[in-house]
């Protein structure tokens, strides 16, 4: 009781703030690039692929989108971007989505950190995974081969000019094949393109992707 004989309110933590600002992401959905590139036509193949991303994943992803002002690029991205992550190879998914997540948190990339960090937490169904890899994977407790392949990844995105063939060797000793080489090289690769072209760009993921496999 106070003074006035009445109970004190408590505060209730969870009340929103009627001061808080809207969501950071508000307009991530309708204003996708800071550039003013009118949509093409879509080929059939990619109308199919984008109704193919709504029936799977609930949504298109806003880098298709960004990409659909032309049909050849969108369609070259797509061929490769699958090709990388999706087709057969002696890394695994989530091995794939951990590189990409490295490379994007040494580039500092919005995008693809909040796509591909969901996408960690998904494969992996252990959140904390996809935060340490957006923060610091060298905080995270990795096995060897992914530690090793990380830090080739990463080496590869900020000295590339200092890659050697002891960097190679180490990948080796850590169980990868040549091919897997070349898989980890080609992935790092894409991911530092594009993110470029989404910092350049300033590209931003769709909004559900920050409430993606969080328990």
């Amino acid at each position: 009781m106070n003074k006035s004989g009445k109970k004190p309110q408590k505060n209730d933590a969870r009340k929103p703030d009627p001061r808080a600002q809207a969501s950071a992401a508000a307009n991530d959905d309708t204003v996708i690039t800071a550039l003013d590139l009118k949509p093409a036509k879509l080929t059939p193949a990619m109308e199919a692929y984008f109704k193919k991303c709504e029936e799977k994943l609930g949504f298109v992803p806003n880098v298709l989108k960004a990409y659909a002002f032309d049909m050849a690029k969108l369609e070259a991205f797509v061929a490769f971007y699958n090709d990388l992550m999706l087709a057969p190879s002696g890394l695994s998914k989530l091995e794939r989505e951990m590189i990409a997540v490295a490379v994007s948190s040494h580039n500092h990339c919005y995008y693809c950190l909040i796509a591909h960090g969901a996408a960690v937490r998904a494969l992996s169904g252990d959140p904390p995974l996809g935060e340490l890899m957006v923060t610091n994977y060298r905080a995270a407790r990795l096995s060897k081969r992914q530690r090793a392949m990380l830090d080739f990844a990463v080496k590869l995105t900020a000295e590339p000019w200092a890659i050697e063939e002891q960097d190679r060797e180490t990948l080796r000793r850590a169980g990868f094949s040549d091919r897997d080489i070349w898989d980890i090289s080609a992935v790092a690769a894409f991911f530092n393109m594009t993110n470029r072209v989404a910092s350049a760009t300033d590209m931003r993921p769709n909004s559900v992707y920050h409430g993606q496999a969080r328990g």
